[in-house]
């Protein structure tokens, strides 16, 4: 019983000399984020990409995502503490001189803040032809539904799902007429295109710094996508990309099992590839995402000769093709 004893504590005395040493590995070899959740509201996110916008042309630019991430670690991630005079005491001390990195400087979580939101939200502002402003400087993404087309939607991510399993529901979904053209985002290259089970004729477009992986599900029967479109294509931000249906939930191909016709669209946040594909993909909610671009959404005309819908980029290209 001693000898028995002695060993339990010696291999006890060992677990907790190499358990450090693993952590420092783990620390070492596999540091990127692995857990993402995004609360940021729509009434914080406009504020900060108003305060973005506004000083674009000044000495002291403010960059949105810098705003976010500092509220984000003032409040713990949780926004539904924010008030826009916190925002406006940062945006003051640097219209002021000081830095957000000094402002942060003691903040433990703003760095992480500043990843995770950074991967959620780079590009949404910036230079674009597609601006309506003078300077070209100001929202980057559309809304996923085309203009004039109505749609309604609330937030549904993390209900219960229970085709094939019981799982959250990793998505938004918005709720429009078949037929309705869907709009890229943002731009990004198209990874992949076809049947799933649970999405029915879907689209993967993923980003140009490759950390965010859009996807658009439940397309329309019979025609899905914009006409051409295929996996490899690159698509500009407002450009018509498919259409909403009510496709999936079945493994044979072109079948309507969905009740009612909505988008689904996704948004997975990728730190490290080996992310894109596995049981611990970061999936956002895009709520607050999506109401916010309701400002900004895609004017698209349709070709009566073959019913398809384009956006001004896309017709413009059309045409030039055709002359």
């Amino acid at each position: 019983m001693k000898k028995l004893l002695a060993l339990f504590a010696f291999l006890l005395c060992l677990a907790l000399l190499i358990t450090p040493a693993l952590g420092a590995y783990e620390a070492d070899n596999d540091s990127f984020i692995k857990y993402v959740e995004f609360n940021v509201t729509e009434s914080a996110l406009a504020d900060a990409v108003n305060a973005d916008i506004s000083s674009s042309e000044q000495d002291c630019h403010i960059n949105f995502i810098d705003i976010l991430a500092y509220l984000g670690a003032k409040y713990g991630g949780d926004f539904s503490s924010y008030k826009s005079s916190d925002l406006t005491a940062l945006t003051d001390k640097i219209q002021n001189g000081e830095t957000i990195e000094s402002i942060t400087k003691d903040m433990k979580y703003f760095s992480y803040y500043s990843k995770a939101y950074k991967a959620a939200l780079n590009g949404m502002v910036g230079n674009s032809e597609n601006n309506n402003t003078e300077s070209n400087y100001g929202l980057c993404w559309y809304s996923p539904i085309a203009k004039t087309f109505p749609y309604s939607a609330y937030d549904d991510f993390g209900a219960v799902r229970t085709y094939g399993y019981t799982r959250p529901h990793l998505g938004h979904d918005m709720m429009a007429a078949v037929g309705t053209p869907v709009i890229a985002v943002e731009s990004g290259t198209v990874e992949c295109m076809g049947w799933n089970p649970y999405g029915g004729w879907r689209i993967g477009i993923r980003s140009d710094d490759r950390q965010r992986y859009w996807y658009y599900a439940h397309l329309r029967q019979n025609r899905p996508y914009a006409e051409n479109l295929k996996e490899g294509d690159r698509v500009t931000a407002g450009d018509v990309i498919g259409y909403v249906g009510r496709t999936g939930y079945s493994t044979t191909e072109n079948v309507n099992n969905i009740t009612q016709s909505h988008l689904h669209i996704g948004l997975e946040l990728i730190f490290d590839e080996s992310q894109k594909e596995s049981d611990n993909e970061i999936w956002i909610s895009l709520t607050a995402i999506t109401s916010f671009l309701e400002k900004n959404k895609s004017a698209v005309t349709r070709d009566n000769s073959t019913k398809e819908f384009y956006s001004d980029r896309q017709l413009k290209l059309k045409d030039e093709n055709t002359e």
